[in-house]
């Protein structure tokens, strides 16, 4: 089987059928699709046996106790069947053409170079048509995410698949009591290993929520979050340094961000320094602390006032 499409699931039973449409219109027939269900109490696990008795296609339905998309994830990638892993969110759609297109483009790989290659990564749009973020600087571009993000300032949401034998070479950290942990931390990992072609073709419709009140609920959100986000900045200065010069705001901002949400976590100053393991990250640390300590304080009063 060539590709599993993934999609990790909690009480969305209002969603999915907008992804099992997606699925039922490719082009491509060499897939199947596995929920693991992340603890849903909503009927999804009805719903998916519904299918699953119809569609021409496999559905597996595999179920997990309330634990996160992050293990949700890790659990979906040992389940897996095809040898390319595609995750497609719960709430999202994708072209009818979007897995002959990934397909197509992997195979463009030249034989001998593919072996150094893990993924195929294209754009998406909203659900009023616009591009999310911004283009690859060639088409193909054959990089990988840090070069994408740092050198070439890519930005927005992207969506791709990794194979399968990478994936369970690099599983997310499974933080205790995070309902997710942030992708960049497996993304920015493997791109060290192993190259990516991007391309400039929309290939799945990310949708937006327009509500003006989401940042407010982020930042109430983030002292729950911290241990996750703490451990996804610490990374960036640890092993991303490297990259500083193409973005030296951006390793400030991360600096800032690491002390934050080590704050938000109950971490104190030297307990963030000892944790850092070159010179250069902790004078970077210590220079962007103090307004690590002020988004910190924003995330408690936020926190008091939810």
């Amino acid at each position: 089987m060539l590709f599993t499409v993934f999609t990790a699931s909690y009480n969305r039973a209002h969603t999915l059928p907008r992804v099992y449409k997606s699925l039922q219109a490719q082009t491509l027939r060499d897939f199947e699709w596995l929920i693991v269900d992340d603890g849903s109490t909503d009927g999804s696990e009805e719903l998916v046996a519904g299918w699953a008795a119809e569609a021409d296609f496999p559905i597996r339905y595999v179920r997990q106790d309330h634990g996160g998309k992050h293990k949700a994830a890790n659990l979906g990638a040992r389940e897996a069947r095809g040898e390319l892993f595609l995750p497609l969110d719960s709430d999202d759609e994708c072209r009818p053409e979007a897995l002959e297109r990934f397909a197509a483009h992997w195979q463009g790989i030249p034989d001998d170079r593919r072996p150094g290659f893990s993924a195929v990564t294209a754009l998406c749009d909203d659900q009023h048509g616009e591009i999310v973020g911004s283009r690859f600087p060639h088409d193909p571009t054959d990089s990988d995410a840090l070069e994408i993000r740092y050198r070439y300032g890519v930005t927005g949401e992207k969506w791709g698949f990794q194979t399968t034998a990478v994936r369970r070479e690099f599983p997310f950290p499974e933080v205790d009591g995070q309902p997710n942990v942030p992708d960049a931390i497996v993304w920015n990992r493997i791109s060290r290993h192993y190259r990516t072609r991007f391309v400039n073709e929309v290939l799945r419709t990310y949708h937006v929520d327009g509500d003006d009140s989401i940042t407010q609920k982020s930042r109430a959100a983030a002292i729950w979050r911290a241990p996750a986000f703490a451990l996804r900045w610490k990374i960036t200065l640890n092993e991303e340094l490297g990259w500083f010069r193409y973005d030296p705001r951006g390793f400030v901002r991360a600096a800032a961000n690491y002390a934050r949400f080590s704050w938000d976590d109950g971490q104190g100053f030297r307990e963030q320094g000892r944790a850092l393991t070159s010179p250069q990250a902790k004078l970077l640390h210590a220079a962007a602390a103090p307004l690590g300590y002020v988004l910190h304080r924003r995330d408690r009063k936020a926190a008091a006032a939810a």
